[in-house]
C-alpha cells in the first residue's frame, strides 16, 4: 500500500506561518456598498532612529495585485517590487513621514496616530471606511474607522500600506545613512 501523507512541516521557532490576506472583508463591505475603503499601517515604531512612515492606501478590485503580505514576511527584493505595482494599480495612495520633533513633542503611539489620520485625508477620493492595523484608531478620521489587530497579514488593503510604508522608510533610513554613516543606520 501507500504510506500516508506527511504532515506539513511546523515553520522554524518564531515564524509564524500565516495565510495570505483574503478579500473576503473588503468584497463583503463593497456588496453592502461601503467603497472605497482604506487600508492604514505604519513602519518605524520601535526603531530607535528615523521618522515614522505611515501609508494609506485604497485599492482597485478591477485591478488586483497578487502577494500581498505583511511587510515584515516579505524580503526588500520583494517588497520593492511590490511597491510599484501599488502605486501603479490601487484606487489612491498616500505616504506620510511623521518626523522625530512630533513624536518627541506627542510620544510615538500619538504621534503614529496622528499620521494615520494624515495618511487617510490626503486620499482622493476620500475613504467611507478605513481599516487600521493595530488596536487603536485615530482621532480625526475623515471616515468610519475599524481596527484590526494583525492587519498587515489579514486585509489586502492594510497589507498594501504596510508595504509603501517600509519601503517608503527603507529608502529615508538609506538616505540618512549617506548624510551619517556614523550611526551604521
Amino acid at each position: 500500500g501507500q504510506e500516508p501523507a506527511k504532515p506539513p512541516a511546523k515553520p522554524p521557532k518564531g515564524i509564524i506561518a500565516v495565510a495570505p490576506p483574503s478579500f473576503r472583508r473588503e468584497r463583503g463591505l463593497i456588496k453592502r456598498g461601503v467603497w472605497p475603503v482604506a487600508g492604514c499601517d505604519e513602519a518605524g515604531r520601535g526603531p530607535l532612529a528615523g521618522p515614522v512612515v505611515v501609508a494609506a492606501v485604497i485599492l482597485d478590485p478591477a485591478r488586483p495585485i497578487s502577494g500581498l503580505a505583511d511587510s515584515k514576511v516579505l524580503s526588500a527584493t520583494r517588497r520593492a517590487a511590490l511597491y510599484d505595482v501599488i502605486r501603479e494599480r490601487a484606487r489612491a495612495c498616500s505616504i506620510v513621514s511623521v518626523e522625530a520633533g512630533e513624536i518627541d513633542r506627542l510620544n510615538i503611539l500619538q504621534a503614529t496616530l496622528a499620521g494615520m489620520a494624515r495618511a487617510l485625508h490626503l486620499l482622493d477620493p476620500a475613504p467611507q471606511l478605513a481599516l487600521i492595523d493595530g488596536n487603536r484608531l485615530p482621532r480625526d478620521l475623515p471616515c468610519a474607522g475599524r481596527a484590526i489587530v494583525r492587519g498587515d497579514a489579514l486585509e489586502p488593503a492594510i497589507s498594501a500600506a504596510s508595504i509603501l510604508a517600509k519601503t517608503a522608510r527603507d529608502a529615508e533610513m538609506r538616505r540618512l545613512h549617506e548624510v551619517f554613516p556614523q550611526y551604521a543606520l
